[in-house]
């Protein structure tokens, strides 16, 4: 309710344009840069199955951008979401050849995506509008391609 004149024109109302709904992407990073990035299809749900066939995608990707540098084992650290701590994530890792580190339970101590590499990246998207998630896609992708190495391991996981 507003105070006016009876012949005052009504007051312009401002409606906000819908904008790009939320893309959940799943970041494998490491010392030396972003390995692997996988946006979750609308709809979709992160389970087993899905966690598993994004694991194989990663070993591939390990293969291919870290020739030389993962001979047995990769360590791998993320966190204790359930698709991650399901029996067949687990043995899915063991025969990938990725050795697991235990994630203590309400630790954010070993989380660097959630105090290193996320803030950034919503520090970079904050106050911006889409039109669509390609737009969104882009400019997070745009932010990641132009991290230097230093980002990822002096200021990411040298301080674990």
């Amino acid at each position: 309710m507003e105070w006016r004149y009876s012949g005052s024109p009504r007051p312009t109302k401002f409606r906000v344009s819908k904008s790009a709904e939320k893309v959940l992407a799943s970041i494998f990073w490491d010392q030396d840069g972003i390995l692997l990035i996988d946006y979750l299809p609308k709809g979709q749900a992160i389970n087993t199955v899905y966690y598993s066939s994004l694991l194989v995608k990663l070993k591939d990707t390990l293969k291919e951008k870290r020739r030389g540098k993962v001979t047995k084992w990769a360590l791998f650290l993320h966190d204790n979401a359930p698709a991650h701590r399901a029996l067949a994530t687990q043995k899915k890792l063991v025969y990938l050849g990725l050795q697991g580190l235990d994630h203590p339970p309400y630790s954010p101590d070993l989380a660097p995506f959630d105090y290193h590499l996320f803030p950034g990246l919503k520090k970079h998207l904050k106050g911006r509008h889409f039109l669509s998630d390609v737009e969104v896609i882009a400019a997070a992708e745009t932010w990641l391609d132009g991290q230097l190495c230093e980002f990822f391991f002096l200021s990411g996981l040298q301080k674990i």
